[in-house]
């Protein structure tokens, strides 16, 4: 288990080590560890397919929300007060948002990733839409990867109502795969997989073996060794 409590070095040195592995073999470590329903929907992709992302997920919760929020300013918890949810950020951390029942609108953007970023967040993972997606492929070093793009500005019409809490996205195995603060999200172009915290070092150190074999084998079969030969020394255990 990994402690948040732990020095953000620590889990920095995590995340570069979920980072280089890819979904596939963190998916098929957890299918033998009797867990494999930590798959989010296919349906959230990257916006650029070389994008990758690993940290604790710091989550956010929405939902629709057609109320204009300058006219009714206690719509959201007093949390939100000040920049309540960014100063909440932490080093490290990645920013999933569950996009509730909405279809259409842009839940986050540019400016909002931007802020994300200054807090120490290293990417934002959406179950739904955002927008700005131009102007998000030029933040460096900013991971993003959603379910759709829209022009569609969310006020009015969505709104975040808590973070830190349990969110339920939607999954590939499942029809929801649950999200609790500090679940280590690790996203490629192949999808998204949300470890549980409790688990995440096992899962880390069984993936990163799987992980040394594939190598060894590639660069065998590169070296025009048999595939016969490669199997029968690094298959998996």
């Amino acid at each position: 288990m990994i402690n948040m409590a732990e020095p953000k070095n620590a889990l920095t040195a995590m995340a570069e080590r979920f980072k280089v592995i890819p979904s596939a073999t963190i998916f098929d470590t957890l299918d033998r560890m009797g867990d494999p329903n930590r798959v989010l929907s296919l349906g959230i992709k990257p916006l650029r397919q070389d994008m990758r992302v690993a940290g604790p997920a710091f989550t956010v919760k929405g939902t629709r929300d057609p109320r204009h929020h300058d006219e009714e300013p206690n719509v959201r918890p007093a949390k939100f007060e000040d920049w309540g949810m960014y100063r909440a950020m932490y080093p490290g951390c990645v920013v999933v948002i569950d996009g509730g029942p909405d279809e259409h609108c842009g839940l986050t953007g540019e400016m909002m990733s931007y802020q994300s970023k200054q807090y120490g967040a290293k990417g934002v993972v959406v179950d739904g839409g955002i927008r700005d997606g131009p102007g998000l492929l030029l933040i460096p070093d900013w991971p993003v990867f959603v379910r759709y793009t829209s022009p569609i500005e969310s006020a009015r019409r969505y709104c975040y109502v808590d973070f830190e809490v349990s969110i339920y996205l939607s999954g590939t195995l499942t029809r929801y795969v649950r999200v609790n603060p500090g679940d280590w999200i690790v996203g490629d172009m192949d999808g998204v997989v949300a470890i549980p915290k409790e688990i995440a070092g096992e899962v880390l150190r069984k993936a990163e073996e799987v992980n040394e074999r594939e190598a060894a084998s590639r660069q065998a079969l590169r070296a025009g060794v048999p595939f016969d030969e490669v199997f029968r020394q690094y298959r998996r255990g």
